[in-house]
């Protein structure tokens, strides 16, 4: 197999010459392209950085986007994305957060991303990496490209040589932080890898072509992870609820992050790992009274009659974003139930926070430039309760 960097020069510079194929032409219509839907490959995992990218001011990026309005490639363009992706990968296997693998990227830029690929600033923060594994192998099912296929499998492996050994993932790899350490579930981190994981060793058809060692490794993975998973079940009063935004990478608790990222149970992150949960076709009795327990408490903290509203204020800049809006909560009998972001661990109160680290038990009470910065109301829980639950109890009811 060529070298990394052999395949990569000869990939990218097939689609900037404007090539159909990664590594080749294909007439249309071929074996090669068959499973590509008009519509293409879902790239939904890709608008969490995306958005970053273009909305959110991170000065200390090495590379910006040119503007809001940055030209990117249509969902159909897959081997113009996947060529993307695969520059973007660093020389560990991973990727850098916060960039847009759809983004139609400059000479200059693409030069930005290739002179730092030999850099450590990979990460699985704000859905980064895992979906970039999970299109590389769609794409190489859907095109034949034996380039897509290595470049998957080194973002395999890089995720695999991340997993701590009591299971738990850190949101940053190889160099977390004091924050980035932690056994991280907000922003897609642990459950994306884990569902990746899952698929893998499923042998799920973008993992059919899997050699059998790394498919032992995927499958073991799962495994210790899915333990881990439950052992971080919060308990308050002798009773299991939910799961923190970030548990303590050695004794499970969950545990704060930025000042604003309190400790907590999480009803958005619960819901992921629920989800994730329910995936088991034969769920053992321990991940049963997991779902149970986390649905019951789902229920019970739901907030009904009022809702968030976007209300009109003097336009403003803060160091990470501009804004010419508030958040506030108002009553509303018609409302959907919401759930708050952090709920506190015995209390099941909600709780903010702004920049401070100030515990506070009203959104009113947080400074504007988190009010309108951070998403503290969730909906996630709708679908599960409504939907997915039900329709988990009664496969289980059915066997």
């Amino acid at each position: 197999m060529p070298t990394p960097s052999a395949w990569l020069r000869s990939l990218i510079c097939g689609v900037c010459a404007g090539a159909l194929g990664l590594g080749g032409t294909s007439p249309r219509g071929t074996a090669a392209t068959r499973t590509i839907t008009k519509d293409g490959l879902d790239v939904a995992g890709f608008d969490d950085s995306r958005h970053h990218w273009r909305n959110i001011i991170q000065p200390e990026r090495f590379m910006q986007a040119t503007g809001p309005d940055q030209p990117a490639y249509a969902p159909e363009q897959v081997r113009e994305i996947a060529a993307n992706i695969v520059l973007f990968q660093r020389d560990n296997g991973g990727w850098p957060k916060d960039y847009d693998m759809r983004a139609v990227l400059t000479e200059e830029q693409k030069k930005k991303v290739r002179d730092t690929q030999a850099k450590t600033d990979t990460s699985y923060d704000n859905h980064n990496t895992h979906p970039q594994v999970a299109y590389l192998a769609r794409a190489f099912v859907a095109t034949g490209d034996p380039a897509l296929r290595a470049a998957c499998v080194r973002g395999l492996d890089f995720m695999l040589s991340s997993q701590y050994p009591n299971g738990g993932f850190p949101q940053w790899w190889p160099n977390p932080g004091s924050i980035a350490k932690r056994i991280t579930l907000n922003d897609g981190v642990m459950m994306g890898i884990m569902n990746v994981l899952k698929d893998a060793a499923d042998r799920r058809p973008a993992f059919a072509w899997l050699d059998e060692l790394r498919w032992a490794r995927c499958a073991d993975a799962e495994a210790r992870g899915t333990a881990c998973v439950l052992a971080m079940q919060v308990t308050a009063h002798g009773v299991r609820s939910g799961w923190g935004q970030q548990h303590d990478e050695k004794t499970l608790a969950t545990v704060g992050a930025r000042t604003f990222e309190l400790p907590c149970i999480a009803p958005g992150d619960t819901v992921d790992v629920v989800e994730f949960l329910m995936r088991y076709e034969r769920p053992s009795p321990e991940i049963v009274a997991a779902v149970e327990a986390a649905v019951t408490w789902l229920k019970k903290i739901q907030i009904n009659g009022f809702t968030t509203k976007r209300v009109p204020a003097p336009p403003v800049e803060f160091a990470r974003h501009k804004t010419d809006f508030d958040v506030v909560v108002v009553a509303d009998e018609m409302a959907q139930p919401m759930w708050a972001r952090m709920v506190e661990p015995g209390s099941d109160r909600a709780i903010f926070a702004s920049r401070d680290g100030i515990k506070v038990y009203s959104l009113a009470e947080v400074d504007r430039e988190r009010r309108t910065g951070s998403g503290w109301y969730v909906n996630a829980p709708r679908r599960l309760l409504t939907k997915d639950y039900p329709a988990w109890r009664a496969k289980l009811a059915a066997k």
